[in-house]
C-alpha cells in the first residue's frame, strides 16, 4: 500500500522502511504510462466503431477501420511518448553537463550558488557552511544538487523504450475491446454495437479504477469519471457519424 494512504504511520515511518521507500521512489512507475494509454486506446477505438455505425457502415468496413486506427494511432502515441521521454532525458543530461563544466571553470560562484541555495531554506551561519562544505566535497552530489534544487529537475527519468512500449502495449490491448464482438461471427450490426458498447463501458471503468490507483484517487469515482469522459467521446463520434450519413444521404 502507497505510504500517501496508509494509515499505519508507524510502520511506514520506521529507518528501514523509509530508506526503502526514498530508495524506490527514485524508480519511475510505468503504470501511468500504461493507464493513460489504455484510456486513449478504447476513446479512439470506440469512438471509430461508433462512428462507423452512426454512418450505417457494414461491419467489416467498421472492423477495419477500428483496426487500422488502432495501430496506426497507438504507434503514434508511443512514438511520442518515447520522444518526449527521450527529450527530458537528453534535457536532464544537458543540465548535468553545464553544471560540470560551471564548476570547473567558477567553482566559487557554484560554491555560492549552493551556500544562497541552503540559505533561503533557513540555514545560517557554521552549519550553513558545513552543508556548503559537505555537498561540494563530491562532484556528483554537488551536481545533483544543483538539478535538483536550482532547476527543479529530477535525478531519475524514465527509459523512453520502456515508456514507449508501455503506451504501445495498453493502447493495443485496451483498444481492441471494442472490436471484440466483430470477431464473434455475429451477423446482427446492432447485437455487434451493443454487445462492443457494453464492453467497451466496462473497460472505461476497470481503467478508471486503475488510474484512481495510481493517482491516489477515490477509486469508485475514477472509474465513473472515466466511464463519462469515454462515454461522452463516443456519443459525439456516433452523432457525428448519424449526422454524415443523413447529410451525404440528402445529397
Amino acid at each position: 500500500m502507497n505510504h500517501l494512504t496508509d494509515r499505519n504511520l508507524s510502520k511506514t515511518h520506521t529507518r528501514r522502511a523509509i530508506a526503502q521507500r526514498l530508495a524506490g521512489e527514485t524508480t519511475h512507475n510505468y503504470l501511468s504510462d500504461f493507464v493513460l494509454g489504455a484510456i486513449d486506446g478504447v476513446v479512439t477505438t470506440f469512438a471509430i466503431v461508433a462512428g462507423a455505425a452512426g454512418a450505417g457502415y457494414t461491419s467489416t468496413v467498421a472492423f477495419v477501420l477500428g483496426v487500422a486506427n488502432l495501430l496506426a494511432d497507438g504507434l503514434s502515441m508511443a512514438v511520442g511518448n518515447y520522444m518526449g521521454t527521450k527529450s527530458q532525458r537528453q534535457f536532464v543530461q544537458r543540465v548535468r553537463d553545464v553544471e560540470e563544466d560551471h564548476i570547473n571553470q567558477v567553482p566559487d560562484g557554484e560554491r555560492e550558488e549552493i551556500r544562497q541555495i541552503f540559505a533561503g531554506k533557513g540555514f545560517e551561519g557554521s552549519l550553513l557552511e558545513k552543508i556548503v562544505d559537505v555537498i561540494t566535497q563530491d562532484r556528483r552530489r554537488w551536481v545533483d544538487t544543483m538539478v535538483t534544487e536550482e532547476f527543479g529537475l529530477p535525478l531519475e527519468t524514465p527509459s523512453p523504450l520502456r515508456a514507449g512500449l508501455a503506451t504501445f502495449v495498453a493502447f493495443a490491448l485496451a483498444g481492441f475491446v471494442p472490436l471484440l464482438p466483430f470477431c464473434l461471427g455475429l451477423d446482427d450490426r446492432r447485437s455487434i454495437f451493443l454487445i462492443s458498447a457494453v464492453a467497451t463501458g466496462i473497460t472505461f471503468f476497470l481503467i478508471g479504477l486503475a488510474k484512481g490507483y495510481v493517482v491516489q484517487r477515490p477509486r469508485l469515482l475514477s472509474g465513473l469519471e472515466v466511464l463519462l469522459i469515454g462515454g461522452a467521446a463516443a456519443a459525439v463520434a456516433y452523432g457525428v457519424g448519424v449526422w454524415l450519413q443523413a447529410l451525404v444521404g440528402a445529397a
